[in-house]
């Protein structure tokens, strides 16, 4: 098993697999992350990168195998459960998924909103989490009528804005060019720093080497390797 000395784990993954019919998305997964780590996903298109992060939000459920993510044993997570799971996580595409018809404050209010959060409250978090990341100029503004980059910025704000244990980040910044890339890896590094699990799945390797953690290799669904470089 593949962990950190002396920390705890938040995520372990004990001979996971993935299938989609007869095609492994994922083969024999045995790996431990720990809290407060920040750890890199990567891998070929195809690796099976985005399949593992959608496993531990329950995006999608293993088929042989357990998970445990911070002591709960997702296999016995009934459906109900399942909202209340996600909470643990802020969750970030590399298309964003920001709902092009609400404004910048709406998109990120929304996460608070379906937890029950009062208005005083998410006005308050809200335009404190768009100043972290540079953006409260724009709470007003449309997400079309935003750069790649100034959207990936409010997509960051939208999944550290309910306090999440874990970041998990899709390919974050794929789309963006290297000044807008340098800029959401420094947000990475801000909520890290502040006691937050960061999971990221990209094949950038100068991402990865410029950064100095862990990298958990995957090919055709199989872990290669975990390393620091």
């Amino acid at each position: 098993m593949i962990q950190e000395p002396h920390k705890a784990a938040i995520i372990q993954m004990f001979h996971v697999h993935k299938y989609y019919g007869s095609k492994n998305a994922l083969v024999d997964i045995t790996l431990d992350i720990s809290k407060n780590e920040f750890v890199f996903i990567s891998g070929p298109s195809g690796a099976g990168k985005t399949t593992l992060l959608k496993l531990l939000y329950l995006g999608e459920c293993v088929s042989e195998g357990q998970i445990l993510l911070d002591g709960m044993n997702l296999s016995r997570i009934s459906r109900r459960q399942i909202p209340f799971l996600r909470r643990k996580f802020g969750l970030i595409f590399q298309d964003y998924k920001l709902i092009p018809t609400k404004t910048v404050f709406d998109n990120i209010a929304l996460v608070l909103e379906v937890t029950g959060k009062k208005s005083r409250l998410i006005q308050k978090k809200v335009k404190s989490v768009l100043r972290t990341v540079g953006m409260e100029a724009r709470l007003n503004s449309f997400p079309p009528s935003l750069s790649g980059g100034e959207q990936q910025r409010i997509a960051v704000a939208r999944a550290v804005v309910g306090d999440p244990k874990i970041i998990l980040a899709d390919e974050p910044t794929g789309n963006l060019d290297a000044d807008s890339a340098t800029i959401i890896f420094d947000l990475f590094k801000e909520f890290h720093a502040r006691g937050t699990t960061i999971i990221i799945a990209t094949h950038d390797k100068e991402l990865i080497r410029k950064s100095g953690n862990r990298s958990i290799y995957l090919k055709k669904g199989c872990l290669q390797s975990s390393s620091t470089l």
